[in-house]
């Protein structure tokens, strides 16, 4: 039985999913940054958080979460890219450079 204080996850993923939607990416962030610390290896919680970060200008969580993602799946080539421009918005191009050069060979868009 689940305890009235126990969050639901997937619900609260779904929320988030909305809020960033919705263009609240900040909303969409408070809302996962539970989901990821209860399930820190669940991929598509780390991707949409990522997401909100971005969205929201926090470079840094964004660079963080992205880390933990490409860590977790190499081969994804969203994450690379995604990695690459969260590093560029940081005036960081030298280290964006290897990630674009996976992500393309990846073929990520």
């Amino acid at each position: 039985m689940t305890q009235p204080f126990e969050i639901d996850l997937h619900s609260e993923y779904l929320r988030a999913d909305l809020f960033l939607a919705m263009g609240q990416p900040v909303e969409a962030a408070r809302i996962l940054a539970p989901v990821v610390e209860a399930e820190p290896a669940n991929q598509a919680a780390l991707e949409l958080l990522a997401r909100a970060y971005f969205g929201s200008a926090q470079l840094a969580r964004a660079e963080e979460a992205l880390l933990r993602l490409v860590d977790l799946a190499p081969a994804n080539g969203w994450a690379r890219r995604a990695l690459a421009r969260t590093l560029e918005r940081q005036s960081r191009g030298d280290e964006a450079s290897p990630h674009h050069r996976m992500a393309d060979a990846l073929g990520a868009a």
